[in-house]
């Protein structure tokens, strides 16, 4: 049995523990809902491209577009978002998995891969694979990014397929579904595509100049870019919410550990008293005799 010494310094180490983690829980909390506010507040951005964009194809204009060249895929280009710390439960390594199966996949159809890596947790591990080639590294990106530090993102892409260097761009993400439910999804952003959806009145009346052609091209550039986007704060807020519940496990875990231990140091601090309490009735007994 450990002395009550020893045991109160590892109570004191676990408590101080203990505060830490719980911090960490109620930052990660508070940055939670801000990028939850900012995920939610560029969807109606993303729903109006896709709304014009809709209506564009209806007309015919994305036919032989360049945004939608859709041909035999040889190469592709990998867009991978993790986090730039740990601490987030198993959150980059289910990024790595996904990333993992995709060039596994890759492997067998004969199909070329580059990488761009947001994230220092996405770099570490793509830099360790063998024969794998990282076009970009993005670190230190903020919670909530103005879109300036995605452009340069947004344009290797575009110009990579455009160019035909690469025949499709896929994100590799976590989508956040809800507080307590996260999945990562490989998300194909080109060639473009959109969903059909309900056309309203202003978008079919309004007046596109200086043609359609021209405006389809900004469209589509700035859909692209808003998917990018929304991929980055979905991961964002999944990794807030994946370390918010890691660091609350990590405090209940020590708050269990506390208690056992107080549990044990005094059952071993009774012992010790019994043992002094045996001792001097022993002492005594001897001093009778």
């Amino acid at each position: 049995m450990s002395s009550t010494q020893v045991l109160k310094s590892r109570i004191r180490s676990v408590k101080n523990t203990k505060q830490i983690t719980k911090a960490m829980q109620m930052v990660a909390a508070s940055k939670m809902r801000r990028v939850q506010e900012s995920t939610k507040a560029s969807a109606p951005y993303t729903d109006v491209a896709s709304e014009i964009l809709t209506y564009l194809a209806s007309q015919g204009v994305t036919r032989q577009h360049k945004f939608f060249d859709v041909r035999p895929i040889k190469n592709r280009l990998l867009i991978v978002i993790a986090s730039d710390k740990g601490l987030a439960g198993a959150y980059n390594s289910n990024v790595v998995k996904a990333y993992t199966n995709v060039l596994l996949e890759d492997d067998k159809a004969k199909i070329n891969n580059e990488t761009i890596a947001i994230g220092r947790k996405a770099n570490q591990f793509v830099t360790r694979l063998k024969d794998t080639k990282i076009i970009g590294v993005y670190e230190g990106i903020p919670d909530q990014p103005s879109g300036r530090e995605l452009r340069a993102i947004l344009d290797t892409a575009r110009n990579k397929f455009v160019n035909e260097e690469v025949d499709a761009v896929d994100v590799i993400y976590t989508k956040f579904i809800s507080g307590m439910r996260q999945e990562v999804d490989v998300k194909r952003v080109l060639p473009a595509g959109f969903d059909e959806m309900e056309v309203g009145t202003m978008i079919r009346e309004a007046v596109y100049e200086p043609d359609l052609e021209s405006v389809l091209d900004g469209v589509v550039y700035r859909l692209i870019g808003a998917q990018i986007f929304q991929a980055f704060l979905d991961s964002k807020a999944s990794e807030l919410s994946m370390r918010m519940v890691a660091m609350k496990n990590a405090t209940d875990n020590a708050s269990d550990l506390v208690e056992d231990l107080t549990l044990e140091m005094n059952k071993a601090r009774q012992g010790a008293i019994t043992q002094e309490l045996a001792e001097i009735s022993g002492g005594v007994e001897a001093l009778k005799d």
